[in-house]
């Protein structure tokens, strides 16, 4: 296995024993493909969910561009949500278990067809 199918059994893990889900390891694995490199970023391969910023950036750059949602309050609702599910305490929140949890909640696995 290479370091990219590590990351992805570390973030079904996480999607297991945190967010109490069972992933669709398919879904998975696209979802973290299309997230690029920055899996392998210590700091970009998390969401800081404590900084409204971050969470603009999640908005735009992945429910408008990638999932190509509307913008509207039900987006930072959907990442709020998707915060919570993770757990707000949880200090790494890694970006493609959040962008799995926004695909599944949004009803976006088209996208990753």
């Amino acid at each position: 296995m290479g370091k990219r199918d590590d990351l992805i059994e570390k973030y079904a893990e996480d999607l297991r024993e945190k967010c109490g889900m069972e992933p669709d390891m398919e879904l998975l694995r696209k979802v973290t493909i299309g997230c690029g490199p920055s899996i392998y970023d210590s700091d970009a391969s998390t969401v800081a969910s404590s900084q409204p910023e971050e969470l603009e950036t999640v908005k735009k750059n992945f429910l408008i561009k990638k999932l190509g949602l509307s913008d509207g309050p039900e987006l930072m609702q959907g990442i709020e949500s998707a915060i919570e599910t993770y757990g707000r305490s949880e200090r790494n929140k890694y970006r493609a278990v959040i962008y799995y949890i926004l695909t599944k909640n949004f009803g976006k696995e088209s996208v990753y067809g």
